[in-house]
């Protein structure tokens, strides 16, 4: 038999208290009557003895200390799942909002879940191709990986992310079956209506779930929102043998609500205010990406996080490349020179794809071609800079051919149309079309036989 808690102890905006609790556990939903008829759902974060605080996902508004009751469930948040939720869209509690009713659960499932284990995994080996130049020669995203893009206010990561989902494929021939999670966090309703309409009208409704937690629903809601994505994720990977790519934007809109809860309950604050504990929070929603040995599907992740004031070594940024396999930069001069992707390849990096490219997976010249594009494009930086000291005309004849080259690299393999899907031996061909600018001499980062086989003549 429940126990049903009459009155609250203290109401602190989306937190409130009760005492005289017993046998309360943390992460445990509760349920409170508001008035002894509305029904708001909320979390125990904290206990204390037999004083329990809970984290209430929707307004605390005409709850007061006395007409409040709170009964708890006696399990975590859950989510229910079947394969009916491709091509729905739900709330970031999981609720259903696309009118289309509730989904028939075949299963329930807690939604904190588990990092992997490290003995279970399986090493990432093919890639998935985004139809992205930049990303797929340079940044290469992989089966089970984490590639985080950094971006900063202002820039496309929200027309990115869309072009991501419509274009975002297995690779050419590929008979698996491959499905997006895509989960928006803080969104205005416009930038929500942008991702359902491009959804819709490019046709790839019917393989993505949509998790929307916009700007003025709770804060707290932010918190559940990755968690109950990745849970469905992992539903269809690992039990319906699914390759699923998740999509998680913004990260920082994540962790500032948990800096805002955090200062609610009185945390001491680490660096600029965020909890000490935002490591080991955002490792336990990254690790949840991978591959198990004994499952045939795989989780991708693609969290999208904005840097305030673009500073790289914000807290966010700085401890998701701590955890993830590379990053994906925008960088705000590209942007401003209107070169779509603004992708700054430079600092941009995976970690994993000297290992999912060449012969068997892409094309043999692949991790050549990359290394020479990041090289001469190094290069160009140079050039640039000793050409603002001594002024373009005094460079030698191999820089002035470096700066055109970095013109041509920027506009013709980083720029590409919003809707423009290339496949990956188009990327390769444009890259040895670009490196065909800077002499044969200069091409020292490609093997010979690479070189004979591949370079225009």
């Amino acid at each position: 038999m429940s126990i049903e808690y009459l009155g609250l102890s203290e109401i602190n905006g989306p937190l409130v208290a009760v005492e005289g609790v017993r046998g309360g556990s943390y992460e445990e939903i509760v349920e409170l009557k508001v008035a002894g008829k509305n029904k708001r759902l909320g979390r125990i974060v904290e206990i204390n003895e037999d004083r329990a605080l809970i984290q209430v996902f929707e307004s605390t508004d005409e709850m007061s200390l006395s007409n409040t009751h709170t009964r708890l469930t006696g399990h975590p948040m859950e989510s229910g799942l079947a394969p009916d939720i491709l091509g729905r869209s739900f709330n970031g509690l999981g609720e259903p909002i696309d009118g289309l009713g509730r989904v028939t659960a075949e299963c329930i499932r807690d939604v904190n879940g588990l990092p992997m284990n490290p003995c279970r995994r399986e090493y990432p080996r093919n890639y998935i191709r985004t139809g992205i130049s930049a990303i797929d020669g340079l940044t290469t995203l992989i089966r089970g990986q984490k590639l985080p893009i950094f971006s900063g206010n202002g820039l496309p990561h929200d027309r990115l992310a869309a072009q991501i989902v419509e274009q975002a494929s297995l690779g050419e021939g590929s008979q698996e079956e491959f499905a997006i999670v895509f989960a928006a966090m803080g969104v205005k309703y416009d930038v929500a209506e942008f991702f359902r309409r491009t959804f819709e009208e490019s046709g790839v409704s019917s393989h993505v779930v949509m998790f929307l937690n916009l700007s003025n629903d709770p804060v707290v809601e932010r918190l559940i929102t990755p968690k109950v994505a990745l849970t469905a994720a992992e539903y269809l990977a690992f039990e319906k043998d699914m390759h699923i790519l998740v999509i998680l934007t913004d990260m920082t809109s994540f962790a500032e609500a948990m800096r805002e809860v955090s200062s609610l309950k009185g945390e001491i604050p680490s660096r600029k205010g965020y909890p000490g504990y935002l490591y080991s929070e955002l490792a336990a929603l990254y690790e949840r990406a991978g591959i198990l040995k004994d499952a045939r599907g795989s989780v991708t992740q693609i969290p999208i996080l904005t840097m305030p004031n673009d500073d790289i070594t914000h807290p966010i940024p700085d401890l998701t490349g701590y955890i993830t396999e590379g990053q994906i930069v925008l960088e705000r001069s590209l942007h401003q020179k209107n070169v779509y992707p603004p992708i700054h390849v430079l600092p941009s990096l995976s970690r994993l794809m000297k290992d999912g490219i060449g012969a068997e997976y892409t094309r043999e010249d692949h991790q050549d071609v990359a290394n020479q594009l990041f090289s001469s494009y190094a290069r160009v930086g140079e050039a640039r800079d000793l050409a603002s000291v001594i002024g373009e005309d005094e460079l030698s004849e191999v820089d002035q051919k470096y700066l055109q080259f970095g013109l041509a690299f920027e506009q013709e393999f980083v720029a590409q149309e919003a809707g423009e899907n290339r496949s990956i031996e188009e990327t390769l061909d444009i890259g040895w079309r670009l490196l065909g600018i800077l002499p044969r001499e200069e091409l020292d980062r490609i093997d010979t036989r690479i070189l004979e086989k591949y370079a225009k003549k």
